[in-house]
């Protein structure tokens, strides 16, 4: 089974909202009840070489040499820091490390995105 890939923020506003965080700025909220393992998006938006305001950096396989930069263009970019965190990435694919309740924040440790 193949995962379809949830990335415009048409898509994404069944799982996920943007609102002022009480963490920093804006923030990225559960907009339903999440579970452990559910996906709950793709960070999208252009790739880049320079590191700036809303630019993810992963490393897309495990034995890549350098990682890849995105610029998010859609509502994954409002992500805060927090430890302990609630979601981590697996590339660009974003899922809950936990249970989210409805309206919490969803949380990563920038150490390990």
């Amino acid at each position: 089974m193949s995962l379809s890939k949830r990335s415009r923020d048409e898509e994404l506003s069944d799982v996920v909202y943007a609102a002022d965080s009480p963490i920093h700025g804006r923030g990225l909220f559960a907009a339903r009840a999440l579970v452990a393992g559910d996906y709950i998006g793709t960070f999208d938006g252009p790739e880049t070489q320079a590191d700036g305001e809303h630019v993810l950096w992963v490393y897309e396989h495990e034995n890549d040499p350098s990682p890849v930069g995105r610029i998010g263009e859609n509502l994954l970019r409002f992500l805060n820091h927090a430890t302990p965190c609630n979601a981590a990435f697996d590339g660009f694919d974003l899922y809950a490390e936990c249970a989210i309740a409805p309206d919490e924040e969803i949380t990563i440790d920038y150490a390990w995105a």
